[in-house]
């Protein structure tokens, strides 16, 4: 008999009983689409993290508080609070070191509920020096910016996220408003252009007022949570990473072979460190997932072997009239990739669609995800589900035939 012979009397043998081959198939349905939607999301979660990471740009240092190993991150980014940088170190960066970095920005934030008139949001009020834009390359879409005169003076001032003001302001102007943050009245000086995410952050999401105006007015705090410093190229990052060691050693009278305080990090860096995080937990979701493959494959095998059971009196007959050992086997075997194939089939159509609901929902919400169903995953769905079939179908295949013919034929 052919292979071709055998997959129509497989076929038709599984079609006989449509109920039980679907349950039977369910198994390896739910192993195979959760491969593929794990497979697909989890792309999709990792470009969703490096393309924040990206569009920050490739010619940003960033400097944390907290020592780190070389390939690890600092304590500040899991968040410990280290108070370690202040806002003189980012001055000293920006007048002693590399004449190749071009501006310094310092963060520090909080979480308040902003109120103006009749309206109030719960958001996020970012500290940052007066070089912010420059720096992240953001855009004041009304009104200005604050003066880095304004940022030493404390002034109370404030710029909006376009998400914040429509929510405050509605069709109204802000500027010239007063707004109240933490019992404080602060000016509306600007609103700054729609941004959406941007290292993992939503930008319209929030307000920006002076660093200094943060620390001693609304935080209470000295020091800062981190800083940007923006390269004239990226071509020159080894250098100002360099430099910017250089200095903070220096003003924090770190001696030679002591550890470091501080964290000096390129995006390229943050880059690697991210993708072998993220693959590492892709990997460890897929070998979960996998698991109801096995699951599945132990269902297969004892529908098999009830079904070897309930055939007997047919393989006696099949060995009455000539058919060998292992044409009972191939036979079996077919049967149960057949199966296994066909789930995997349904598992990946459905998975391709759940996984492409999952992107359209996380495009709608603004975030930069990718769509990855891979012909690699499709194919591998494919071959694991047939090797699924195979490995589990070979315990009922011997068992078929191994009968004897002539008991078979006996059987009731």
């Amino acid at each position: 008999m052919n292979i071709l012979e055998n997959i129509t009397d497989s076929y038709k043998i599984l079609a006989r009983s449509k109920a039980r081959s679907f349950l039977t198939m369910l198994g390896i349905i739910i192993g195979i689409m959760a491969v593929i939607i794990v497979m697909s999301v989890g792309a999709g979660a990792q470009s969703l993290i490096l393309n924040q990471v990206k569009s920050m740009g490739s010619n940003l240092v960033g400097v944390l508080p907290g020592a780190s190993e070389e390939d690890g991150p600092p304590a500040s980014a899991m968040g410990i609070v280290v108070t370690t940088l202040t806002s003189d170190d980012g001055d000293a960066i920006l007048q002693d070191a590399c004449p190749c970095i071009e501006a310094v920005s310092m963060y520090v934030s909080g979480n308040d509920t902003l109120s103006a008139e009749d309206a109030s949001v719960n958001t996020t009020f970012t500290g940052v020096s007066a070089t912010y834009t420059d720096v992240e390359d953001a855009v004041v879409e009304e009104g200005r910016f604050f003066s880095l005169d304004e940022e030493r003076s404390s002034a109370r001032l404030v710029v909006l996220g376009s998400e914040v003001k429509d929510k405050l302001f509605g069709d109204q102007h802000a500027l010239g408003k007063r707004v109240k943050i933490k019992k404080s009245n602060f000016t509306v000086i600007g609103v700054m252009e729609q941004r959406g995410v941007s290292g993992f952050q939503n930008q319209d999401d929030q307000v920006f007022v002076p660093l200094r105006t943060a620390q001693k007015i609304l935080l209470g705090i000295n020091h800062v949570s981190f800083m940007r410093v923006k390269v004239d190229s990226a071509d020159n990052i080894e250098r100002a990473k360099e430099s910017i060691v250089e200095v903070l050693r220096d003003r924090h009278d770190i001696g030679v072979g002591d550890t470091e305080d501080f964290s000096v990090r390129s995006m390229a860096q943050g880059l690697d460190a991210l993708t072998s995080i993220t693959n590492a937990l892709k990997f460890f979701l897929i070998a979960v997932s996998s698991i109801a493959l096995v699951v599945g494959g132990f269902g297969i095998m004892n529908i098999m072997l009830a079904t070897v059971q309930e055939r007997t009196r047919e393989i006696g007959l099949r060995k009455a009239v000539g058919a060998r050992a292992r044409d009972i086997i191939f036979q079996f075997l077919t049967e149960a990739s057949l199966i296994t194939f066909l789930g995997g089939v349904i598992g990946i159509i459905l998975g391709t669609f759940i996984s492409l609901a999952v992107a359209q929902v996380a495009q709608a919400m603004g975030y930069d995800w990718d769509l990855v169903v891979t012909p690699f995953s499709i194919i591998l769905g494919s071959v694991v589900s047939i090797g699924v079939g195979l490995v589990f179908g070979i315990l009922p295949a011997k068992r078929a035939s191994g009968l004897d013919p002539i008991e078979a034929l006996r059987y009731e």
